[in-house]
């Protein structure tokens, strides 16, 4: 099970939580989350504290968020990953494409150097 949850912070930041385990069941879920979230020119913390669990199908939803990111020149920040997920998508090189922080705070002021 997959839980999904947006708060919109400060300077318009929207903070997309998700929690359990993201595999070829739940992947669609956030997807549809990140395109109805990853509006061009928006900021997003993506806090993945609650991830215990993420599997190929996890990874591909990840790079659909960076090339949705991309192409609206949109920034986002990764927080919170537990060191499975974190280590998974160092080996798979995926967190070449990603900011990451290790809790909200550091995340907002990421954003914030990101988007002078």
């Amino acid at each position: 099970m997959l839980e999904i949850s947006t708060e919109t912070l400060e300077n318009d930041v929207v903070l997309l939580k998700v929690s359990g385990a993201i595999d070829g069941s739940t992947a669609p879920e956030l997807r549809a989350a990140i395109v109805d979230t990853a509006t061009p020119h928006c900021k997003m913390l993506l806090d993945m504290q609650g991830i215990h669990f993420m599997s190929s199908a996890g990874l591909r939803v990840m790079l659909l968020l960076h090339r949705q990111l991309q192409k609206g020149d949109s920034h986002v920040v990764l927080i919170g990953m537990m060191e499975p997920i974190y280590d998974a998508m160092e080996a798979t090189g995926f967190l070449k494409y990603f900011q990451t922080a290790s809790n909200v705070e550091s995340g907002l002021e990421l954003l914030c150097k990101t988007s002078v």
